[in-house]
């Protein structure tokens, strides 16, 4: 997780920079990976790969709305319409 949180946030450094780097998505995925720990914790059922396969998806879905997503999204589509 901390992997993952790490790749994350190097990645959004990269591309947007100090001045639009995400910082409410960086500590949601600090939030979420603590609370899927914690789950792990109370629940010992979880298998470890289950929990890491919840948090790459987490991951992803964080991604997508960070704001160098967005812009690419707009710039690719740029009336907004489906097809």
């Amino acid at each position: 997780m901390v992997l993952s949180t790490a790749t994350f946030g190097f990645a959004e450094y990269a591309i947007s920079g100090v001045s639009e780097f995400p910082y409410f998505q960086l500590g949601c995925l600090i939030v979420g990976g603590m609370t899927i720990i914690s789950l792990k914790h109370k629940y010992s059922r979880f298998y470890a790969g289950e929990l890491i396969g919840i948090f790459a998806m987490y991951t992803i879905l964080i991604a997508l709305f960070t704001a160098p997503v967005f812009i690419a999204s707009m710039v690719i589509n740029p009336k907004g319409k489906g097809g």
